[in-house]
């Protein structure tokens, strides 16, 4: 493709295709450049610290450095947790709901409440010494009883917590300790109202617990991580991409006909479940079915493999969709801050993690698709490729990757509900303009092919087949100082 421009010998490899005028825009600024910008390293850029004020973000006023450098980040799991710095304080992280293993599952199953973003929000606390509040209050809120317990040893660690007996209380200020402490008491009256359904503390998460306490008291996910957040002093700005009481969960249709239902079934291997407490569940056209009942008590685990191995789906997904509590496809509207922030941040960056239960269940939702094509602010929309494939992209090339996101926008679910589905046909650069990969990776990268997509190339050095902080940072400058700036 004409127009291309690489990096500087021994930096990383940076491809940037020749923009688009403006009449052919969708409505990115990334297209509305009259001429191409000048090639990394060559110097006749002025660094970002020394650029003179530009028009804001909304087209009047100036930018801050700030406004320049902030971020929507669409991450799921922990695959973003290790990386959270490089993205400094002006961050929005999207999380998914759709987690359903662990203490997760004894939650949907007796409680109807789902989503675990606890990992994310303890990630962003402050650092803090090993022997202040703020990091006693962190050691309480990631404690999980070992799942070698016994239902009957973790009930009574359980009580030891409820009551305020626990070592784990130790360092807490009684102010936040009572608290944390009354919505944990109020999460166990929620569940003995539930005592027939015999919830078990097994592999129990207190900070899943704290989480869901709030959530029930004030029936707003929103109003509990602003709890949480205030407790333990974190600036970060956490969104769950859905904010509904139903139940909806997601599920995967594969190119061969067969569906999986759940994140635990799409992206772990069915050899590597340990105890389950209800077998796999299956979707009809009324309800889901739950086989053999759920006579056993402990939580949904898996055992973890080793890195290099995994079971490969029986057939590649074809597409993800959400489902409601009797298997019936349902259309979520996403969170109305979700569809804010894609339109008042500059970087959109899909981060690293599981592509069909971690990203594309955030991209699977009413207008997004459009919301991102059309954001009058976002200038740059960067991919973090994953080093290596897993069980839902086993045989992947980074082209793939890119595809499999584009496909999804693509298919557009109107934000009207009463409107009829249909499939829009915005180019692959309206939805990403930058892939970020690392020099090692195990997942083929075709750079002249991603290229003629639109698509500039980044390679940068990691460590193993892992992103850090500092190379993706470094990777994030790198792009939006070849951005013209305007």
């Amino acid at each position: 493709m004409e127009g291309l421009h690489d990096a500087s010998p021994g930096g990383p490899y940076l491809e940037t295709n020749t923009p688009y005028t403006r009449s052919q825009s969708v409505a990115s600024f990334v297209f509305d450049v009259l001429q191409p910008p000048t090639a990394l390293g060559s110097g006749t850029d002025p660094p970002r610290s020394a650029r003179p004020p530009a028009l804001g973000l909304s087209g009047t006023g100036t930018m801050s450095s700030g406004e320049f450098l902030s971020y929507v980040i669409i991450s799921g799991g922990t695959g973003c947790n290790a990386i959270c710095s490089a993205f400094g304080e002006n961050a929005c992280y999207v999380l998914p709901v759709s987690d359903n293993g662990g203490s997760s599952s004894e939650i949907i199953r007796v409680l109807a409440i789902k989503g675990d973003i606890r990992s994310r929000l303890l990630r962003l606390i402050p650092p803090a010494s090993s022997d202040s509040p703020t990091e006693r209050i962190r050691h309480l809120l990631s404690y999980r009883f070992p799942f070698e317990y016994t239902e009957r040893v973790a009930r009574e660690a359980w009580r030891d917590i409820v009551e305020g007996r626990s070592s784990l209380w130790s360092g807490i200020p009684s102010d936040r300790k009572e608290t944390i402490r009354g919505f944990l008491v109020y999460f166990d009256g929620e569940v003995l109202k539930r005592a027939n359904k015999q919830f078990s503390f097994r592999n129990a998460s207190i900070g899943n617990f704290f989480l869901t306490g709030a959530h029930l008291f004030f029936r707003s996910i929103p109003s509990a991580i602003f709890l949480m957040s205030s407790i333990t002093g974190s600036k970060a700005d956490v969104l769950p991409v859905l904010v509904t009481n139903h139940t909806v969960t997601i599920a995967a249709k594969l190119k061969n006909g067969g569906t999986l239902v759940g994140q635990c079934e799409i992206s772990h291997p069915p050899t590597s479940l340990v105890a389950p407490h209800m077998a796999p569940i299956s979707i009809s056209t009324s309800r889901i079915h739950y086989p053999g009942g759920c006579s056993a008590l402990s939580n949904i685990n898996y055992a973890k493999l080793e890195d290099h191995q995994y079971d490969p789906l029986d057939s590649p997904i074809e597409r993800i969709f959400y489902i409601n509590q009797y298997g019936q496809e349902v259309y979520p509207l996403p969170n109305p801050q979700f569809l804010k922030n894609l339109n008042s941040r500059f970087t959109l960056v899909y981060s690293c993690g599981s592509l069909f239960t971690s990203i594309i269940p955030c991209l699977a939702l009413r207008g997004v698709g459009p919301a991102i094509a059309n954001s009058h602010t976002l200038r740059a929309k960067v991919l973090l490729l994953n080093g290596k494939n897993d069980r839902e992209t086993d045989g992947f090339t980074a082209t793939d990757y890119i595809r499999a996101i584009s496909k999804q926008l693509n298919f557009c679910q109107s934000p009207n509900p009463q409107m009829p589905m249909r499939e829009t046909s915005y180019p692959v650069s309206a939805f990403i303009t930058h892939l970020v990969y690392l020099k090692n990776s195990a997942v083929k990268v075709d750079r002249a092919e991603i290229t003629s997509l639109g698509v500039g190339c980044v390679e940068i050095e990691g460590v193993g087949q892992c992103f850090d902080a500092q190379s993706v940072e470094e990777a994030l400058g790198l792009i939006q100082d070849s951005l013209p700036f305007c």
